[in-house]
């Protein structure tokens, strides 16, 4: 969906731009789906065909998640699973999510990216892996084209199930042939490597101990014929570990390696038990990662170290996680408990709001490949961005330092959410029509899944 050919100039905000890049009372004008200038408020801005005032609101860039599993929403605060492992909790919803079609992965993701929207987000990736039914990737990428969300589809996969040692029952995992067969076509028919793109689509084998090594090694290849991008979970438990050990007689980080995953081209998910060596030759090949931190907490696993990570070199973006292992769909919620979980971690003096902030921007952008373009809003950059909501009473006597406010004060939440230049919330509200329709056609979806109906 391209962006009107209109102009929108935002004034009287606080402009946080980019990391190093802030306008205490300024304005920003964008045409086209464009970053085109801003400045002070001393300045004259150029005229627009709308004009929206903030009011001392805070601007951002619009909110990067860089790892998120949208069809968990139907199996949200599952109680059967809730104060279980990660490898427990996987067995006891794979029977349910095995009922997945393509209508409920339509609803699961459209309500996931109007829930992303509200809390800041403007581009999100998305992990889908679980493949009972064909065209599940297409009913997200229909979502994401009729609300107008910047979307990038990975295409995931799993080829292991219990019998060959895995987790999930067979009726998930598929064979590499179908695997790689329709991970070409969907590239083929939806990745978009114009700029400005709103949808791509990237390879995502599920993890080291769900695929084949043929998987991991033809998917790698894949992705260098067709110049996609590659993610998969790295390093996330101790039961990987020993898996990876046993079965490949290596660390998880040695086998990634291995495959041909160590690129540029390639971001993982939590890489939380890496050791200092592997953390050095991953960021040195410009591997990204995506810390999900209150996945990570509400598990129990560990969570990774993120501003340890940045000081040796690797990009850090932020992730949901899956909907039904942190419950929640915020990426502002995911940036504030990252800068607390950083805080807590390694002292008051290792961790700034902006450090968050700039993880859950330009750190994402850097994920799916896209610093050049969405993460910032300096001129040229898309026209993704975020008008900010305190509540007065959560933010009373917060007049010193807005960015610092943002997260430490809370709830915040989207007033005005723009993607490529359209408007997509609006006073705190969604735009879309027709959403109670989908909230009740997603609450029948996600009771029969759960066997309530």
């Amino acid at each position: 969906m391209s962006a009107p050919r209109t102009s929108l100039l935002i004034t009287d905000a606080f402009l946080y731009l980019d990391r190093g890049l802030e306008i205490a009372n300024g304005w920003i004008f964008i045409e086209n789906g464009r970053v085109v200038s801003h400045g002070p408020m001393t300045t004259t801005p150029p005229q627009a065909e709308t004009r929206l005032c903030a009011n001392g609101r805070i601007v951002t860039p619009g909110l990067v998640n860089a790892h998120h599993h949208m069809y968990q929403n139907l199996t949200r605060s599952y109680a059967p699973v809730v104060n279980r492992t990660l490898f427990e909790w996987l067995k006891g919803l794979y029977p349910l999510w095995a009922t997945l079609d393509e209508e409920s992965v339509y609803l699961s993701s459209y309500v996931a990216m109007i829930e992303l929207l509200l809390g800041g987000c403007t581009t999100s990736m998305d992990h889908h892996y679980v493949h009972p039914r064909p065209n599940l990737i297409d009913a997200q990428i229909r979502a994401a084209s009729e609300i107008g969300f910047r979307f990038h589809a990975t295409r995931g996969s799993m080829t292991r199930s219990v019998k060959d040692g895995g987790l999930p029952p067979d009726s998930v995992v598929q064979d590499e042939d179908t695997i790689l067969e329709d991970s070409e076509r969907l590239i083929r028919r939806y990745h978009d490597p114009s700029p400005g793109a709103m949808i791509r689509v990237a390879l995502a084998p599920c993890s080291l101990f769900s695929v084949s090594e043929t998987i991991m090694k033809e998917s790698a290849s894949m992705a260098e014929r067709l110049d996609v991008r590659l993610h998969t979970h790295l390093a996330e438990d101790h039961d990987e570990d020993r898996y990876c050990q046993e079965v490949y007689g290596c660390t998880p980080t040695e086998y990634f390696e291995r495959s041909g995953w160590a690129s540029e081209r390639s971001w993982v998910a939590h890489y939380i038990y890496p050791t200092t060596d592997e953390i050095d030759r991953l960021a040195h090949r410009g591997v990204c990662a995506a810390q999900c931190p209150c996945s990570n907490m509400m598990i129990g696993g560990g969570s990774a170290d993120a501003m340890d990570l940045r000081r040796r070199g690797m990009k850090v973006g932020l992730g949901c996680d899956g909907s039904a292992s942190t419950d929640h769909g915020s990426l502002w919620l995911e940036a504030r408990m990252a800068l607390l979980l950083g805080r807590y971690r390694n002292g008051p003096h290792s961790m700034t709001a902006r450090d968050a902030l700039d993880m859950a921007t330009r750190g994402g952008a850097a994920c799916l490949g896209r610093e050049d373009e969405i993460g910032h809003l300096r001129p040229g950059a898309c026209a993704d961005l975020v008008i900010w909501q305190l509540p007065p009473f959560s933010q009373a006597g917060a007049l010193s330092d807005p960015v610092e406010a943002l997260l430490r004060c809370a709830p915040a939440t989207a007033w005005t959410t723009i993607v490529n230049g359209r408007i997509l919330v609006s006073e705190g509200a969604p735009c879309q029509s027709g959403l109670e329709t989908i909230l009740r056609a997603h609450e029948h979806a996600a009771r029969r899944m759960q066997k309530l109906d």
